[in-house]
């Protein structure tokens, strides 16, 4: 697993990467099954309703880890990043996500004249490069793209089956579509429809 970059990181235990939580776990391992058990136990209860909107995606970032972490749905107010790339500074994160959200309304939340998948899957390949670039979240980033991704595929009329995710080939098309090449994600989205 491929670790953050951050600055100073208030949220975590002095002297680790390990972030502070509501069950006091003191390593990463444990941290991360906790983290796992309480997003499964959060994907069996009916999803946060809304408008597709940021102020959504918050909420859904909130029921999935209000167990683990006290700042559950709240913007990170750290710099972050993987390896050598750096997500979207947090003094500029409210904004930023602020024009994405409005243009997926703009695009009527990816139901307007896609058509067929491929289509979808070019718009959700670029709104997920743009969600992941604006990182707004210390944790959880990755999971609840995929939770706000099937939503909008079942929105615009398709199942997506997040059971056929290949994690390796869908990591490798994420960080490309970071760099600008969504063509790979794009792949990765359709053969899930």
């Amino acid at each position: 697993m491929v670790r953050y970059n951050a600055t100073e990181d208030p949220l975590c235990y002095p002297g680790t990467q390990v972030l502070r939580n509501k069950s006091g776990i003191r390593t990463q391992d444990e941290l991360e099954q906790f983290e796992q058990l309480m997003f499964g136990s959060r994907a069996e209860e009916e999803l946060p309703s809304g408008k597709l909107d940021f102020e959504h995606y918050c909420a859904i970032h909130h029921h999935f880890f209000q167990d683990v972490y006290d700042w559950a749905g709240e913007i990170r107010t750290i710099r972050t990043g993987k390896g050598n790339n750096w997500f979207c500074y947090p003094e500029h994160i409210n904004r930023q996500a602020s024009d994405l959200f409005a243009q997926l309304a703009d695009k009527k939340h990816l139901t307007a004249d896609t058509g067929t998948k491929r289509k979808f899957a070019v718009e959700a390949a670029w709104f997920l490069s743009e969600v992941n670039a604006i990182h707004p979240f210390r944790e959880g980033n990755g999971r609840i793209q995929m939770v706000f991704l099937t939503m909008l595929a079942r929105n615009a009329g398709y199942d997506l089956i997040e059971e056929m995710v290949k994690p390796g080939p869908f990591l490798t098309a994420m960080i490309l579509s970071f760099t600008g090449d969504c063509g790979p994600l794009t792949d990765q989205i359709e053969g899930l429809l």
